[in-house]
């Protein structure tokens, strides 16, 4: 909680002060886990992007007048060293990619380049929104 919830918090805090100058965009980064629960994750997991869901909400709401748009990102199972670690000991890579409805799991960039969109001027009129870049998980 500290790190998922906690910190989306007091990062969005300190860049308030500093947005309200210009405006700008705040993207926090969620998890699918935020938006529908698993039985294969710790629940306490799902509560925390739970948490970054609804905040993000909830800032974009209180701080659109101001210029500063809020969005959130919630990524599926996306191939990182440290994911491709945990997955290949553990031998959950072929499931993870079996839940998957497009076959595989996420490279980073493909969720990075959702973070540039919402970061850029071209969503402009975009707030509060959740942006899934999960091959389809939650679709189910």
């Amino acid at each position: 909680m500290d790190v998922n919830a906690k910190g989306v918090f007091l990062g969005t805090k300190a860049a308030i002060a500093e947005m309200r100058k210009t405006g700008g965009s705040i993207i926090n980064i969620s998890s699918m886990s935020g938006i529908v629960g698993q039985n294969y994750i710790q629940p306490v997991y799902n509560a925390s992007k739970g948490a970054v869901r609804i905040f993000t909400k909830s800032a974009a709401i209180q701080y659109a007048k101001e210029g500063i748009r809020v969005d959130s990102v919630h990524p599926g199972p996306i191939d990182t060293e440290m994911a491709g670690e945990h997955l290949n000991n553990t031998g959950l890579q072929r499931k993870a990619e079996q839940r998957v409805p497009l076959g595989r799991t996420a490279r980073p960039k493909e969720v990075a380049y959702g973070v540039l969109f919402l970061a850029s001027d071209e969503s402009s009129f975009v707030t509060g929104s959740e942006l899934v870049v999960d091959g389809g998980m939650t679709a189910q």
